[in-house]
């Protein structure tokens, strides 16, 4: 595999490079010149079909990362036994050391106080484990689904991060709604079945609510006091 050095100076040149070709070939293009080990993160959301389906076309073993809150919706498990045995997915589940019983037991519902609160159950219970699976499985490039029209702390990402010594790939991130349905719609793919009741980004039960909610995507997830669970920040 030809390694492709980057620089902070190389890193916008590549940037150009990437944006310029559709989702298909920036896959293919950090296949084949980047360095792995590659994996995939996926919450297995309201349209985490299309990268899971995107990726694995291309590298059908490549390790799906997913952090198991514990706290995740029972049509959330449905939907990742579903895509994992559809998309043969080598699926890697990675947990915090706590368990919610005892995260309860030791720190109370986090998710109800505040910000603060938030922010500390999402270090505890996302973040950490996701450092925890990117360092045990030795990922060098990962890529994730995130789009630049999901909400305004994402409307600056680029195709190419470099983040805590890895580079991080948005394949769609320039993709609309329209793009993913007709994504969806081309290879017969599901969106996730809260979708159907109205859920356009879908967490954990205790801090994702409806669109009907209050009207607004960016506020259905952690009571409208953030939008990042600390993963993408």
């Amino acid at each position: 595999m030809t390694i492709e050095i980057i620089s902070n100076i190389a890193l916008p040149a590549l940037q150009n490079k990437l944006l310029n070709k559709t989702a298909q070939k920036r896959v293919e293009h950090v296949f084949k010149h980047m360095e792995g080990p590659f994996a995939l993160t996926s919450s297995f959301g309201a349209q985490s079909a299309v990268c899971l389906h995107l990726l694995t076309q291309q590298f059908k073993d490549i390790p799906v990362i997913l952090i198991d809150t514990g706290y995740l919706f029972p049509e959330t498990y449905q939907f990742i036994d579903q895509l994992s045995e559809r998309l043969q997915l080598n699926l890697k589940v990675y947990k915090s050391h706590l368990s919610p019983a005892w995260l309860e037991s030791r720190y109370g519902e986090l998710w109800s106080k505040g910000l603060s609160g938030i922010n500390k159950f999402n270090q505890i219970m996302k973040v950490n484990p996701l450092n925890n699976a990117l360092n045990e499985l030795g990922i060098n490039t990962w890529f994730s689904g995130i789009r630049n029209s999901q909400s305004d702390t994402r409307r600056n990402k680029k195709v190419i991060e470099y983040k805590n010594q890895r580079f991080k790939i948005h394949p769609i991130i320039d993709w609309n709604d329209k793009d993913i349905f007709q994504y969806l719609k081309k290879h017969n793919l599901p969106y996730h079945p809260l979708w159907e009741k109205g859920y356009v980004s879908i967490g954990d039960t205790h801090t994702t609510q409806p669109l009907s909610a209050n009207g607004s995507s960016q506020n259905t997830r952690f009571f409208g006091l953030k939008r990042e669970c600390g993963i993408h920040e």
